[in-house]
């Protein structure tokens, strides 16, 4: 009997999978499928949340094969048609190493955000977002949507933006509105600081 225990061993070995389902971030009991998204960038696929994830390395090598476009911060108006899914405001852990998911801001109207690994770098992807993200050509530059220059850029756009809610909520639309365009002709204006120190006098007065 003891001469039969390393094949047994061996018969369950091969019958037993070495590797668990990559799982989704988002639907912990859904497995994830292979798949070629749109521009040929292979991924894994939830069949439950339509989300996508990108392995870091092969995002790396696809990347390196495409024309660098750096992203600029959006208009504020921006409405390109796209409904960030339901699943985009659930925070989700790494299906790799279970490291929390970081979270870039993409400042459409409405805004939703692409979510990266802060251990191993894999990017996770609702529904829609990888074809919004083509349309914008930022497809290819992902890694910058979580630098700290960015994430500066979208903190002040997204206090810009709280800002003129509050003004609009205050003033009424339509004096808000003429102050918006005010604004935008002294700043245009090689002279518009004067038109600032009027305005600023009359207050003070």
């Amino acid at each position: 009997m003891e001469s039969d225990r390393p094949i047994l061993w061996v018969i369950v070995q091969k019958i037993v999978p070495k590797e668990n389902p990559v799982r989704c971030p988002k639907d912990k009991e859904e497995s994830l499928v292979d798949v070629v998204l749109s521009g040929g960038l292979t991924a894994h696929h939830c069949p439950a949340c339509d989300g996508n994830w990108v392995e870091s390395d092969i995002y790396a090598a696809w990347r390196s094969q495409q024309e660098e476009r750096l992203p600029v911060p959006l208009p504020e108006d921006a409405d390109m048609g796209y409904t960030p899914a339901p699943q985009d405001a659930r925070a989700g852990l790494c299906p790799n190493c279970k490291g929390f998911l970081a979270r870039s801001r993409i400042g459409l109207n409405p805004a939703f955000y692409v979510e990266r690994c802060s251990r191993c770098g894999g990017v996770w992807l609702d529904q829609g977002e990888w074809e919004v993200l083509q349309q914008l050509g930022w497809d290819g530059a992902i890694d910058h949507l979580f630098t700290e220059d960015w994430q500066s850029e979208m903190r002040e756009q997204e206090y810009a933006e709280r800002e003129r809610r509050a003004t609009i909520e205050k003033l009424g639309e339509d004096l808000a509105q003429q102050i918006f365009d005010l604004t935008e002709k002294l700043a245009h204006h090689p002279n518009g600081d004067f038109g600032v120190a009027y305005l600023m006098r009359r207050f003070m007065e």
